[in-house]
């Protein structure tokens, strides 16, 4: 497969062995939606806002009163909010746009979050909590948590249990996989994810194409991915790629409960070639 020049780019960040800038990889991301996007200018900005932050930094780093300085400087005096009122609205799931409109959805919010604190020295990493995203300091023995969506609310395990148990309205038992934080490349994935439903719900099947193969591209063994991106490719008449992707997932999974649906599509595909 012959890929642009951006997505050889976002597959080289992504090389196994190399460490790579989430939010470097999140603008290759936004660049196939902007071409004009200046990659440079955006992780320069984030530069920028971590060299803000470290001036209000207090004389004694105690964890509290550095997330109390981020939370000040991003939700008090930039503004930066959760986008309740247009939740999927594409635009929150871009950082440039998150940075440039001060506006987003959680996993986005917890990046521009995450790339500060790292910036100054204070490392956080992004935790899949059920139903919303969270992050918390990467230093062990520390049971709190940040919602950035929330202008970065600090939470505790009873914080947590209480939302949970609001959320399903039934009592809740604090599991470990609850807080389990995600790899960069399952960060990708999430944001990706985002952006393939919210253009799925528009019917834009070109733009969630997109966002299932890049997908594929952090994730080569997701079966699920490649189905649906083999649904995506026979809904827009590409029956060979269609073709290849179901047989691969049915070859991995030859006792899906789809299968019959998946062989169903392969006959009609048949019959179109």
């Amino acid at each position: 497969m012959q890929f642009s020049p951006t997505r050889q780019y976002f597959c080289q960040l992504l090389h196994p062995e190399a460490a790579f800038s989430i939010a470097e990889a999140s603008l290759y991301i936004a660049l196939e939606e902007y071409p004009d996007l200046e990659i440079p200018v955006y992780l320069k900005r984030l530069d920028t806002m971590a060299e803000d932050v470290s001036q209000r930094l207090p004389t004694e780093p105690y964890p509290l009163k550095i997330l109390q300085a981020i939370n000040q400087y991003l939700f008090e005096d930039l503004g930066f909010r959760g986008n309740a009122q247009d939740y999927y609205d594409p635009r929150n799931s871009f950082l440039n746009e998150v940075l440039d409109r001060r506006m987003g959805i959680p996993i986005t919010l917890s990046l521009v979050y995450l790339e500060i604190a790292n910036r100054i020295g204070f490392p956080m990493v992004g935790v899949n909590f059920p139903g919303h995203f969270l992050i918390r300091p990467e230093q062990e023995g520390m049971d709190l948590w940040v919602d950035p969506f929330d202008q970065g609310e600090i939470l505790f395990p009873e914080d947590c249990k209480n939302r949970l148990e609001t959320i399903y309205q039934q009592t809740v038992v604090l599991r470990p996989e609850f807080f389990k934080v995600i790899s960069p490349q399952q960060f990708l994935v999430r944001m990706l994810n985002n952006l393939k439903h919210i253009y799925l719900n528009q019917g834009n099947l070109q733009k969630c194409l997109a966002a299932s193969e890049r997908i594929l591209l952090i994730d080569s063994k997701a079966d699920l991915e490649r189905r649906d991106r083999g649904v995506l490719y026979y809904q827009l008449g590409r029956w060979i790629e269609a073709r290849q992707d179901l047989e691969d997932y049915l070859r991995q999974r030859p006792h899906a409960q789809d299968r019959p649906l998946m062989l169903q599509l392969l006959d009609r595909i048949t019959q179109n070639l």
